[in-house]
C-alpha cells in the first residue's frame, strides 16, 4: 500500500549499493573535514558540495575495486553454513 515503487531487480545491488554507501560516506566525511578545517563559512554549502562531488568520483570506483579484493580476503576467514567447523 505504501510500497508503489517499481522494484529494482536483485543484480543492481552489485553497483546500487556501493554507489549510495560511497555517497553517502563520502558526503558525511567532506562535510565533517571542511565543518573541521574551516568551519562554519560563508558559502558552506557551496564548498561541501563541490568537495562531495570530488569525493564521490574517487571513493565509487575505489569501492568498485576494493570490495571484491576484501571480500576475497575475508572469505579466508568466514565459515559458510554448509562447511564443517574446523
Amino acid at each position: 500500500m505504501f510500497n508503489t515503487l517499481p522494484k529494482i531487480h536483485i543484480k543492481h545491488l552489485n553497483w546500487l549499493m556501493p554507489l549510495l554507501l560511497s555517497g553517502l560516506m563520502s558526503g558525511s566525511i567532506s562535510g565533517f573535514n571542511l565543518l573541521l578545517n574551516k568551519g562554519l563559512v560563508h558559502n558552506f554549502f557551496h564548498f561541501w558540495l563541490k568537495s562531495w562531488s570530488l569525493s564521490w568520483l574517487i571513493a565509487f570506483p575505489l569501492i568498485m575495486v576494493f570490495l571484491p579484493l576484501v571480500r576475497k580476503f575475508l572469505m579466508q576467514f568466514v565459515s559458510l553454513p554448509d562447511q564443517p567447523h574446523n
